[in-house]
Formats: C-alpha cells, structure tokens, sequence
C-alpha cells in the first residue's frame, strides 16, 4: 500500500502525532465490566486450527522479560518464507503491558499497531495502556510488536544513512526533465538497495506476512481469538487479517480506516484531496489568531504558504545549524503538521520564522517527521521499511510520464499545488519496484462473524473519512463510528464521545449503535 508518497511515510506521522500530544490526552471514564467471553479468555483453548507444518511457531511458547518503560518483552520466532516453514525463520519482537487488573477478569491481550508501512510498534505500546480507559487495561494485556522489516524485527535496509538525507532532499516536484531524471534515478536506487543489502528479506516482506506473522503471535499469546487496535495502515494489516483468519476475528478496532479497493494512486489521489482540506483549515485557523505571520484571511495564509514553497525551490533556506531547508523539507513539515492540530502552533511558528528568512522551525519539524538525529543518522529504519512494504504491497505505480500527468491534474486548482505534485511523485519508488505480489486491490470480502468497528474522522488528511465509509460497508459485521474532527484517526484523541464508545466496545463486544456520531 502506498500512503503519503515520499515525503513523510504515515507511520511517522501518526506515531510523532501520537506521541507529541500524549500529556494532554484526556483519560476515557471507565466502561462498564463484564464476564469474560468464552471465545476471548483462556490460554488452554488457544487455537490448534493452524497447518501441520506450522505447528512449531504456532506452539511456541513466548519467554517474557522485563524491558523498557516497565514493560516486559520476548521474541517470536517465525518463518522467513511461509512457503518454506522448514527454513530460515527471523525473530519478532513483542512487548507487553499487563493486565493491571485481577487474573479472573482477565479477557486477554490487544494488539496494537499505530500505522505505517514501517512504523516500529515497541514504543507505542505504553502509550496505548496510559490511553484507554483503567478498565481495559486492567482486563486486557496491551501487546505491541514490531512487525517483520521493522524496528527490532530483521530490520531491512535499503538506504545508507547519507542515501536517505540524499533521498529525503531531493525536490519531490520535479519541474524540469532533469530534475524528473534524478528523481527516477533515486528512487531505483532505493528499489536496487533493498535486493544488495537485504535480498532475503525483500522477497519476503508486505502485509500478507505481517498477517500470517500476526496469527502465529496471537497463538502464542493463548487467546482463541485475536483483539486488535489497528490505526491508519493498522487498518489495512486488520482487513487482511480479517479475510485471512475470518474465525480468528475477536474485537476489532479500524481507526483511520485504509479503502482495499484503492491502489496505490487511487491512495495518494484521496489523500492529495484530504490533505488540501486540512491546509484550508489551519489556514482558517491560523487566521484567526495574532501569531499568524500572514494576513489577509484564511486566502492570505495559502498565499504565503504558497510562496514560501516558490521561494524554497530556488534558494534553500539558512538556519541556525547550518544546514539549509529545502522546499521538500518544507514540505514534510507542512505535510506533518496536518496529522495533528497540536502541531498548528509550531507550524505558525515556524512560517513566522520563515518569513524572516529562517528555517529553523520547518527544518525542526522536517527531522522530528523523518525520525532524524543527524546528519545523515536516523532513529529508526523507517525510510526504507516503509517502500520495502509499501511498494510490495500493491501493483506497479506508472511511470514518468504518468506520474508527471496525475501531478499536473491533481494541482490543477489546489490550495497548495505543490503538496498535490508532490503526491503524485511520491508514487516513483514504487514506479521502479523489483517485484509486487499477487494480491491486487480488491473491496474487502470476510467470513467473519465477529462484529467490527471502523472508526472514521470528517477532516482526516491521511485516510479520508470516505475511505472509512467503504470498509464499513465491504465488511459485512462492520459498524461505523464517525467523529467531526481534524487531525489523523479519532480514538484517544480528546474526545470523550469517541473514547468512551470503543471503551465498551472492548470490555463488552458491543459495538455502539449504527450511525452514532460524536462532534
């Protein structure tokens, strides 16, 4: 699946996103508590429905250990390929919040993942288990993962260090055939890189894997049934899953819901649309408030937005590091800033600062979006995970000339043309891809009896409200929940409304009624 295009995969956006309002986040009032379900609770019925072949990770036994942030952590062992269970395997790494509450209450574990492709999972577990309601904590374990090429869990590589600040500068809306080669040239490298540094696991990464990975996980956990909390592309890894393993369907939260039926310019087309709402609306905002460094309305905003990106793609821009922001940095920070409306102020602050000829503040958001810590260091493999899975995922992207023909359609009459270029473009690694599976977009199609909530925000940037809309009618078990608001998925983003309907949900199975709507 491709998300966002080159510029900020989405898993760094929700995570950061996540992450940065976590201390203000309000705690949901506790749910209701209910005897455990028979189809949920028990190790002793946890499944013995896998394949024969199998059998050796389906019946492994996890050895937890203390870890970081109070947690405890292990390794599950998997197969490299699930053609070859008998060769190679790679190791995933899980950790785990406990159930805080009494071993009779326990209903067992919620898995949890907050997006991608090539977000690492292990630091979002604790925000997770200080999120939800006391309650569900206390019958739940909230289990993370880093899922396979990511993170902990056989990490793949496909860019040095240096080749990703080359990649991550590059002008993502190239304006000449020069600058359309160079990009094209970059983004094989990125594809050739992968088969060099880790030719094993290329062929063996995507979301398929990371479902079947995901199966033998919750087999290893003792519960019957898999409990999930999928965000964003989390949404996407909780479809597949629901197709592949309809019977083994527990609770299942969508937040930020993916369209299987889109491939991956349909994906970028709908988040191109998505992202030019929010740049209208913090540029309303921002209106709105004396720290605005533009006047003249919410047009006015746009119109400086518009030729601070002009302005960029001439001259980079100085800042107090030394290094000089270009109009692709510029545009990752505009791009993060829509995620979350916590990140409007220093959006504010840092075209304040631009005006003025410094880049300090875009270049600041630019590195916290692509997970940088120096100059050619990164804090996670993120760059690389997030095309290795991506552009596997999904059918072949088209070419120069076709990407070159969506980004000239899809700016036509944009707010901010150069985001809409820009979405476009983001598609070339995938243009250029190795190989693809056979899966091919499709609407979702289950078996599953279990009901599902798809949860849908009205502004969402990143997965369109629309999107939202058709999972929960291609799942036939599925109920929408809709919440009015900005910023990328809804649950334990401030809103009592929200938090409180997927709290029960949890504790009871009970999703809440058809059509609720919180504002």
């Amino acid at each position: 699946m491709n998300s966002t295009g080159r510029l900020v995969p989405a898993s760094r956006r929700f995570t950061a996103a996540a992450l940065a309002v976590a201390v203000c986040l309000s705690v949901p009032a506790a749910a209701s508590a209910v005897p455990a379900p028979a189809d949920l609770a028990g190790s002793a019925r946890a499944v013995a429905d896998y394949p024969p072949e199998l059998a050796t990770y389906y019946t492994q036994t996890l050895s937890w250990s203390p870890c970081a942030d109070d947690l405890v952590c292990a390794w599950l062992t998997v197969p490299l390929d699930y053609s070859n269970p008998a060769g190679p395997t790679i190791q995933i790494r899980v950790n785990k919040a406990k159930a805080t509450g009494s071993a009779a209450n326990r209903q067992g574990s919620m898995v949890v993942n907050p997006g991608g492709p090539g977000a690492a999972g292990l630091d979002f577990t604790g925000y997770v288990a200080r999120t939800v309601a006391p309650k569900v904590n206390q019958q739940f374990d909230i289990v993370g993962f880093d899922p396979r090429g990511i993170g902990e869990s056989a990490p793949i590589t496909c860019l040095t260090g240096r080749q990703t600040t080359v990649w991550l500068r590059q002008d993502g809306s190239p304006d000449t055939p020069a600058e359309e080669a160079r990009l094209m040239s970059l983004a094989r490298g990125i594809s050739n890189g992968c088969l060099r540094m880790s030719p094993d696991l290329a062929r063996n990464i995507g979301t398929v894997d990371t479902v079947r990975d995901l199966d033998v996980l919750r087999a290893a956990l003792g519960d019957a049934k898999l409990t999930w909390l999928g965000y964003s592309y989390g949404t996407y890894i909780g479809t597949v899953y629901a197709e592949m393993f309809p019977d083994h369907v527990g609770r299942f939260v969508l937040d930020g819901a993916v369209d299987p039926a889109n491939d991956g310019m349909q994906l970028s087309r709908g988040q191109s649309h998505g992202f030019q709402v929010a740049v209208g609306r913090f540029a309303e905002d921002c209106a709105e408030r004396a720290s605005c460094p533009y006047s003249g309305g919410a047009k006015g905003v746009i119109r400086g937005i518009n030729s601070l990106l002009a302005r960029l793609d001439v001259r980079p821009m100085p800042t107090d590091s030394g290094e000089r922001v270009t109009q692709a940095y510029g545009l990752t920070a505009i791009f993060l800033s829509m995620y979350s409306t916590s990140f409007w102020p220093s959006l504010r602050q840092a075209l304040g600062q631009a005006k003025k000829g410094d880049g300090t503040g875009l270049l600041s958001l630019s590195d916290y979006s692509n997970d940088r810590t120096g100059p050619n260091t990164y804090g996670s493999n993120m760059t690389s995970a997030f095309y290795a899975i991506g552009c596997w995922d999904g059918p072949a992207t088209p070419n120069a000339a076709g990407l070159r023909a969506a980004a000239a359609s899809w700016s036509r009459g944009a707010r901010v043309p150069e985001m809409a270029r820009s979405m476009s473009w983001g598609n070339a690694p995938c243009s250029v891809w190795f190989d693809h599976s056979d899966r091919t977009p499709a609407p979702a199609q289950s078996t599953t009896t279990s009901p599902i909530l798809v949860v849908g925000t009205s502004y969402d940037p990143a997965t369109p409200y629309p999107w939202a809309v058709a999972l929960s009618q291609q799942l036939a078990t599925a109920t929408l929940l809709t919440w009015i608001g900005d910023g990328h998925t809804a649950y334990g983003s401030g809103s009592q409304c929200i938090d409180s309907a997927i709290d029960s949900y949890f504790l009871t199975g009970t999703p809440p009624p058809a059509g609720t709507v919180c504002r």
